[in-house]
């Protein structure tokens, strides 16, 4: 008898620490915007979630794209990048015009927009040959994650030399994820197709974005965003994610995919008591304000 409960005993210490290896986000002790840095809460790790994850899929496509990238051919959906003159003509979009990105993680998608009259018009979709971690925004150091939220990069955060061909800095930790005391540095968009939290796009379609975000900085415009959403803020895609723990951050997020949707011109950011604040910019805009804090005027 004894015997038998000692098995049972090892059995349950050997399935805790699994679980804890496989979920350490389990005792999640970030507070969700708009709590207090001291309040902590449990999330149920994904084996109790009523809805799947998606991440085995997200790992196969990893896998995949990984296995392409390697052979050195381009990934599905890369644009034709021998003709980026002919592109911009094309559209009748000019290289040195203010641009905006938006990232969608589970799409494995960037999108380059640039400014054409008083609105912006998307130029090219390119695919995200990896990023790392899970639907969800970053925690902290270490978590090998992904972030999500609204950034923006001015020409500081350019690194021409990179160890991954060319790179920008997203900037994170921003004033919001400061102000829930997330942590983290150096997240990037850069080349090649390895990732520790960061988007890597391979060296080909990273030169490309390079070459437009040079040259919009070097033209004047003092710094543009970056929007990193989980996935496309469709209804449809609410739905299917609404038990997930993130639903009130992703439905924050969403207010400024809303916006930009409607006026086709990066929204003005703003962080008041933990959550982000949308406004519509002035119709002038070139989407280069800051990321602003308070709660003044909202």
């Amino acid at each position: 008898m004894r015997i038998v409960v000692a098995v049972c005993i090892a059995a349950v210490a050997v399935a805790g620490l699994a679980y804890v290896w496989l979920f350490p986000d389990v005792f999640d002790r970030s507070p969700r915007p708009g709590e207090p840095p001291s309040s902590h809460r449990i999330v149920l790790p994904p084996i109790f979630w009523r809805i799947p994850t998606d991440q085995d899929a997200i790992n196969e496509e990893i896998i995949k794209r990984a296995s392409i990238a390697m052979t050195g051919a381009p990934l599905p959906g890369t644009p034709d990048l021998s003709d980026l003159a002919g592109r911009l003509k094309a559209q009748g979009l000019t290289q040195g015009a203010p641009i905006f990105v938006r990232i969608f993680k589970r799409e494995f998608e960037l999108e380059l927009w640039m400014k054409k009259g008083k609105s912006f018009e998307r130029f090219a979709t390119y695919p995200i040959c990896n990023w790392s971690g899970r639907l969800g925004p970053k925690m902290v150091e270490g978590d090998r994650q992904s972030p999500e939220g609204f950034y923006t990069v001015d020409a500081r955060a350019l690194n021409p030399k990179s160890n991954y061909h060319r790179s920008f800095n997203l900037g994170f930790p921003n004033a919001f994820d400061r102000a829930l005391g997330r942590t983290g540095s150096f997240l990037m968009v850069h080349g090649a197709c390895a990732s520790v939290g960061c988007y890597a796009m391979t060296n080909p379609v990273i030169e490309e974005i390079w070459t437009l975000v040079e040259a919009a900085l070097r033209s004047g415009q003092r710094r543009f965003h970056v929007h990193v959403f989980p996935f496309r803020m469709t209804e449809e895609n609410l739905i299917h994610y609404r038990e997930m723990p993130w639903m009130e951050f992703w439905q924050n997020l969403k207010q400024g995919y809303d916006a930009f949707e409607t006026a086709k011109l990066p929204p003005k950011v703003s962080v008041c008591d933990g959550r982000y604040a949308i406004a519509l910019p002035s119709p002038n805009s070139v989407g280069s304000e800051e990321i602003t804090t308070g709660c003044a005027g909202l």
